[in-house]
Protein backbone atom coordinates (compact mmCIF):
# COMPACT_ATOMS: atom_id res chain seq x y z
CA UNK A 1 0.00 0.00 0.00
CA UNK A 2 1.24 3.15 -1.01
CA UNK A 3 -0.21 6.92 0.84
CA UNK A 4 1.21 10.20 -0.61
CA UNK A 5 0.64 12.84 2.22
CA UNK A 6 0.10 16.35 0.97
CA UNK A 7 0.28 18.58 3.54
CA UNK A 8 0.38 21.52 1.90
CA UNK A 9 -2.82 20.27 0.13
CA UNK A 10 -6.06 21.83 0.37
CA UNK A 11 -7.92 18.44 0.89
CA UNK A 12 -7.72 17.21 4.27
CA UNK A 13 -5.37 14.86 5.65
CA UNK A 14 -8.18 12.36 5.98
CA UNK A 15 -9.91 12.69 3.02
CA UNK A 16 -6.43 12.39 0.91
CA UNK A 17 -5.75 8.72 2.89
CA UNK A 18 -9.66 7.65 2.00
CA UNK A 19 -8.91 8.58 -1.70
CA UNK A 20 -6.24 6.56 -1.94
CA UNK A 21 -6.80 3.91 -0.11
CA UNK A 22 -10.36 4.12 -1.78
CA UNK A 23 -9.06 3.99 -4.92
CA UNK A 24 -6.38 1.00 -4.73
CA UNK A 25 -9.17 -1.23 -3.23
CA UNK A 26 -11.23 0.16 -6.65
CA UNK A 27 -8.48 -0.69 -8.83
CA UNK A 28 -7.60 -3.55 -7.59
CA UNK A 29 -4.11 -3.36 -5.80
CA UNK A 30 -5.12 -3.82 -2.62
CA UNK A 31 -6.97 -7.38 -3.06
CA UNK A 32 -10.29 -8.13 -0.75
CA UNK A 33 -10.04 -9.33 2.95
CA UNK A 34 -6.22 -8.34 2.80
CA UNK A 35 -5.17 -6.47 5.88
CA UNK A 36 -4.47 -2.76 6.40
CA UNK A 37 -2.04 -1.44 8.45
CA UNK A 38 -2.82 -1.02 12.26
CA UNK A 39 -4.03 2.64 12.53
CA UNK A 40 -1.15 3.45 14.91
CA UNK A 41 1.15 2.05 12.95
CA UNK A 42 0.02 3.88 9.48
CA UNK A 43 -0.44 7.05 11.46
CA UNK A 44 3.56 6.74 13.02
CA UNK A 45 4.63 6.12 9.35
CA UNK A 46 2.71 9.04 8.01
CA UNK A 47 3.50 10.85 10.75
CA UNK A 48 -0.23 12.09 11.22
CA UNK A 49 -2.48 11.59 14.07
CA UNK A 50 -4.27 8.81 15.11
CA UNK A 51 -7.58 10.26 14.46
CA UNK A 52 -6.87 11.60 11.12
CA UNK A 53 -6.48 7.50 10.02
CA UNK A 54 -9.43 6.10 12.08
CA UNK A 55 -11.31 9.24 10.71
CA UNK A 56 -10.60 7.29 6.79
CA UNK A 57 -10.70 4.35 8.49
CA UNK A 58 -14.21 5.50 9.28
CA UNK A 59 -15.19 7.00 6.28
CA UNK A 60 -13.80 3.74 4.16
CA UNK A 61 -15.85 1.44 6.24
CA UNK A 62 -19.27 3.14 6.14
CA UNK A 63 -18.77 3.22 2.42
CA UNK A 64 -17.86 -0.90 2.64
CA UNK A 65 -14.79 -0.59 1.38
CA UNK A 66 -13.08 -1.99 4.57
CA UNK A 67 -14.11 -4.14 7.49
CA UNK A 68 -12.88 -4.12 10.98
CA UNK A 69 -12.90 -6.30 13.32
CA UNK A 70 -12.13 -5.96 16.79
CA UNK A 71 -8.73 -7.22 18.05
CA UNK A 72 -8.14 -8.51 14.57
CA UNK A 73 -7.76 -5.22 12.78
CA UNK A 74 -9.35 -3.97 9.72
CA UNK A 75 -9.48 -5.66 6.43
CA UNK A 76 -10.40 -4.77 2.90
CA UNK A 77 -13.93 -5.59 2.15
CA UNK A 78 -15.11 -9.03 0.08
CA UNK A 79 -16.84 -7.18 -2.50
CA UNK A 80 -18.02 -8.69 -5.63
CA UNK A 81 -16.55 -7.42 -9.20
CA UNK A 82 -20.21 -5.63 -10.08
CA UNK A 83 -19.76 -3.84 -5.79
CA UNK A 84 -16.44 -2.56 -6.92
CA UNK A 85 -18.09 -1.04 -10.06
CA UNK A 86 -20.81 0.57 -8.56
CA UNK A 87 -18.38 1.92 -5.90
CA UNK A 88 -16.13 2.93 -8.91
CA UNK A 89 -19.62 4.83 -10.80
CA UNK A 90 -20.49 6.40 -7.06
CA UNK A 91 -17.39 8.45 -6.68
CA UNK A 92 -16.82 8.99 -10.15
CA UNK A 93 -19.70 10.45 -10.45
CA UNK A 94 -19.72 12.32 -7.13
CA UNK A 95 -15.81 13.67 -8.11
CA UNK A 96 -17.42 14.55 -11.63
CA UNK A 97 -20.67 16.52 -10.80
CA UNK A 98 -17.99 18.91 -8.36
CA UNK A 99 -15.67 19.50 -11.65
CA UNK A 100 -18.37 20.44 -13.78
CA UNK A 101 -20.16 22.50 -11.17
CA UNK A 102 -16.92 24.48 -10.99
CA UNK A 103 -16.81 24.81 -14.84
CA UNK A 104 -20.21 25.78 -15.05
CA UNK A 105 -19.41 28.50 -12.68
CA UNK A 106 -16.37 29.55 -14.93
CA UNK A 107 -19.05 29.65 -17.66
CA UNK A 108 -17.49 26.55 -20.04
CA UNK A 109 -20.31 25.16 -22.23
CA UNK A 110 -20.37 21.41 -22.75
CA UNK A 111 -19.07 21.43 -26.05
CA UNK A 112 -15.90 23.67 -24.57
CA UNK A 113 -15.51 21.28 -21.91
CA UNK A 114 -15.39 18.07 -24.04
CA UNK A 115 -12.87 20.11 -26.16
CA UNK A 116 -10.82 21.24 -23.34
CA UNK A 117 -10.68 18.11 -21.75
CA UNK A 118 -9.77 16.31 -25.00
CA UNK A 119 -6.82 18.57 -25.82
CA UNK A 120 -5.40 17.76 -22.30
CA UNK A 121 -6.50 13.99 -21.32
CA UNK A 122 -2.94 12.78 -22.98
CA UNK A 123 -0.90 15.54 -21.34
Amino acid sequence: MRIDIINNSTTPIYQQLHDQIAAQIITGELSKNEPLPPIRTLAKDLRISIITVKKAWELLEKEGLIKTMVGRGSFVGDLSSSEIADKKAEKLTARMKKEIAYYQQMGLSLPEYIAWLSSIWDQ
